[in-house]
């Protein structure tokens, strides 16, 4: 099983939800773990019967929320220590130091920094890599309208305090009244749909999901949205 992070302040569930979906369809099983403060998958995941913790399959993906760590997921899935649980991706949704560790997200296949350039998300995100003991290589997957090499900069000035690697290449994600509107459909319908977003949105989600699989084409991930779409 393959962990990867999903790290920062900024909202990040719907991406994740969406990412995890593609690879689905290409057959991976996944489970994304919501270990963020606000729990936001409680409340845009339907549950017929939500607990303080439980995992629920939702468009062919497990979603765990309420669960300190690993190790309270395996105790209620009944997994017993040194059994392998039974999926291709465990994706980890953080903004918080303990949720980092408790993951250990340090040791993750791939962790993503997400966050759009206001500066609560730029630096209540970056406090996620408060007393890291070791440098982490992150990759950025940037939300803005403009897409300004300042905001960038600014960034990169932010995390000096930090031990941060960047990796060299950057995600872009348009911030989009089209894409909001989307995205906020597809809670209230509690459905996935890709058809509205912009080009630009699914080209992102397409380039993560390819990112994340490794051994899976372009044109591999791009059937996979069209099926999505299709099933909209």
């Amino acid at each position: 099983m393959k962990k990867i992070g999903f790290i920062g302040a900024y909202d990040k569930t719907d991406l994740i939800i969406y990412i995890a979906k593609i690879l689905t369809i290409l057959g991976k099983k996944v489970l994304v773990v919501d270990a963020t403060l606000n729990q936001k998958a409680r409340y845009i995941v339907p549950v017929i019967n939500p607990t303080m913790m439980y995992v629920t399959e939702y468009e062919e993906i497990d979603i765990a929320v309420g669960f300190a760590n690993e190790e309270g997921i395996r105790r209620y899935l009944g997994i017993s220590d040194g059994q392998e649980m039974e999926y291709d991706f465990m994706f980890v949704d953080t903004d918080t130091p303990e949720g980092f560790e408790n993951y250990d997200l340090e040791n993750a296949q791939k962790n993503y920094f997400i966050t759009s350039f206001d500066v609560y998300s730029l630096k209540k995100g970056l406090e996620v890599f408060t007393g890291l003991r070791n440098a982490i290589t992150l990759t950025k997957v940037l939300f803005s309208k403009d897409m300004l090499k300042e905001e960038d900069d600014y960034l990169n000035f932010l995390s000096l305090g930090y031990k941060i690697i960047w990796d060299d290449y950057r995600v872009y994600f348009p911030i989009e009244n089209g894409d909001l509107s989307a995205i906020y459909e597809n809670q209230r319908v509690s459905k996935i749909k890709l058809k509205k977003l912009s080009v630009q949105y699914k080209d992102g989600l397409a380039y993560l999901a390819q990112e994340i699989l490794g051994d899976a084409g372009d044109s591999k991930v791009r059937r996979a949205i069209k099926t999505i779409e299709k099933g909209a």
